[in-house]
């Protein structure tokens, strides 16, 4: 059985008024009601949203894989929580890691600007990582689109 809001109805609680640039980003859970947390990632169109449940509560322009070291594409459930996280293979600070496959994609705070890309993983802006992680627990769903 798919989760909350995956194939049902999705309701947006966040008033975005215009396009968010590099960096920015919107999180409201007030007056959401309990509810399993599911992320989706649109790589076309750079964004992530976060869901509790069918209410979106966060939204963020995000940095992707470059052409030779693409982010995967499909459902994959939070295999790991990491608050301060560094990474051994490309020794960079990836703080409030969600790590999502084995040979280590994630998602994770950086630094959000044009031009910027990563090794796979999925970079939101180091404020939204931490609001991210604080509601995403391991096994919860990334979708990757």
């Amino acid at each position: 059985m798919p989760d909350a809001g995956e194939d049902g109805p999705i309701h947006s609680l966040l008033n975005v008024r215009q396009r968010l640039r590099y960096g920015e980003f919107v999180w409201n859970e007030a007056h959401v009601p309990p509810g399993r947390i599911w992320v989706r990632i649109d790589l076309g169109r750079q964004l992530m949203s976060v869901f509790r449940g069918g209410d979106e509560v966060g939204t963020a322009v995000i940095l992707y894989g470059a052409d030779e070291k693409p982010t995967p594409r499909g459902r994959f459930p939070v295999l790991a929580r990491l608050k301060d996280h560094r990474s051994s293979l490309y020794d960079a600070v990836m703080p409030y890691t969600l790590r999502l496959t084995g040979d280590g994609v994630a998602i994770h705070g950086s630094n959000v600007r044009r031009g910027a890309a990563t090794h796979g993983c999925v970079g939101v802006p180091t404020a939204f990582a931490a609001h991210l992680f604080a509601v995403v627990r391991v096994g919860d769903p990334v979708v990757i689109g």
